[in-house]
């Protein structure tokens, strides 16, 4: 038996559930000698402009946004320093306003369009700075951190499987890619460290990944956290 309210596993015989304080509805009461677990009154629910919200923080990045830009064109005549600014103003905007603006907003479609803006800030810094390093090290990090994130939460929200499962694997793709990041690091500026740190990550993080996968193998194990920690029931 499962609380009602925060889904803590109860105990046979439990009255209230011992995390909140729950009354347990017993099936083999009466149902005019079991009290309601839940206030009967309906409280009205808070409303407000979401859109009005949405549009004063809009409002807001604008101003960052250009007038950066217009003082140092308006001093210098050129775009430099508050081109960046600019542009990072804009990607925070794409990536934590933006998806506000939708009712139901998946992020399946959102985090590949976050990942294409942080492309194209880098690709601005790189070229205006007349560097060489974007093609070759910022674009492949870039969209395969991206590919991570997206694939992560894509099975996440629309495979029926164990979210360990997800999650693992998940650690251990991220300790692969900080492999690749110091291969593009040194291949890219030429370091010649000789302390190779990326294997000690993707060592950690593989660990990590296995445990999860061997805590949702692991039944009796994964149930037994689950319930000292007062975690709900998760598939």
């Amino acid at each position: 038996m499962y609380c009602i309210k925060c889904g803590v596993e109860l105990s046979p015989g439990q009255g209230a559930c011992p995390l909140c304080g729950t009354r347990v509805y017993h099936p083999d009461l009466p149902l005019e000698q079991a009290k309601p677990c839940y206030p009967q009154k309906d409280f009205p629910s808070e409303e407000f402009n979401r859109r009005g919200l949405l549009f004063v923080i809009t409002i807001l990045y604008v101003l960052p946004l250009f007038l950066p830009v217009i003082f140092e064109l308006f001093w210098h005549g050129q775009v430099t320093w508050s081109g960046y600014v600019a542009g990072a103003v804009l990607l925070s905007y794409i990536c934590l306003i933006l998806p506000y603006w939708f009712r139901r907003g998946h992020p399946v479609i959102f985090l590949p369009c976050d990942t294409a803006a942080v492309a194209l800030y880098l690709a601005y810094i790189n070229f205006s700075l007349h560097a060489q390093w974007y093609w070759g090290f910022a674009l492949p990090i870039t969209l395969s951190l991206g590919a991570i994130v997206v694939a992560v939460v894509a099975l996440h929200r629309y495979v029926h499987c164990k979210f360990l499962y997800i999650y693992g694997g998940g650690l251990i793709l991220l300790g692969g890619w900080t492999l690749l990041l110091e291969f593009l690091i040194r291949l890219t500026f030429g370091v010649s460290s000789p302390i190779i740190w990326s294997v000690f990550s993707c060592a950690s993080l593989f660990v990590l990944g296995m445990l999860l996968i061997l805590l949702e193998i692991i039944k009796p194990l994964k149930e037994s956290l689950y319930k000292m920690f007062f975690i709900g029931r998760m598939q």
